[in-house]
């Protein structure tokens, strides 16, 4: 698997997820995701009404005893230019086992789709290790979730997936303000 953060034309780096969200990592699980049998690569473009329902999420690996906790952040909240509810917590799902689907998960944090007001947001989905089940645990509030935080706070090292996409509202123009 490639290293996410290592290669200047890496998506992850294009889209300033390693450095304004995770720290460079290797990349050493699968991780699919769909929204209505549409599946979304690093950048994919997406509106509101595309994301309303929680997206499918499949999960790759080789030992069913082996358990992931993946992450749904936006780190644009409320808006690029002033992101100050920076890392907004979307999604929570842990003690995925391998080769499965965060059905098969506990949803610890219910999806909530997102809905940007203003400017193009970056959503970005980060699967993590677990060490063993029940060993992760909600966070108290969705706004200002810091991940590095998270996972240290849970032992759950570097990540070893993470995908993002654009979204903005419908009628949404301009784009991300760069600092």
């Amino acid at each position: 698997m490639p290293r996410a953060g290592g290669a200047g034309g890496d998506p992850l780096v294009l889209g300033r997820i390693i450095g304004d969200v995770l720290d460079p990592f290797d990349s050493s699980v699968n991780l699919r995701v769909s929204y209505a049998n549409r599946d979304i690569y690093n950048g994919s473009d997406l509106r509101p009404s595309h994301v309303v329902s929680q997206p499918r999420v499949t999960i790759g690996g080789d030992d069913l005893r082996n358990f992931y906790t993946l992450v749904m952040i936006d780190p644009d909240a409320p808006s690029p230019s002033d992101p100050n509810l920076r890392e907004y917590l979307h999604w929570l799902v842990t003690d995925i086992p391998a080769t499965t689907g965060v059905s098969f998960g506990q949803e610890l944090v219910t999806y909530e789709s997102p809905r940007p007001v203003m400017g193009i947001h970056r959503f970005v989905l980060v699967l993590y290790r677990q060490l063993g089940r029940d060993t992760v645990y909600a966070p108290a509030w969705r706004q200002n979730f810091n991940n590095r935080q998270f996972s240290q706070l849970y032992n759950l090292g570097a990540p070893v997936a993470a995908l993002y996409f654009n979204c903005q509202r419908e009628t949404g123009t301009g784009g991300r303000r760069l600092a």
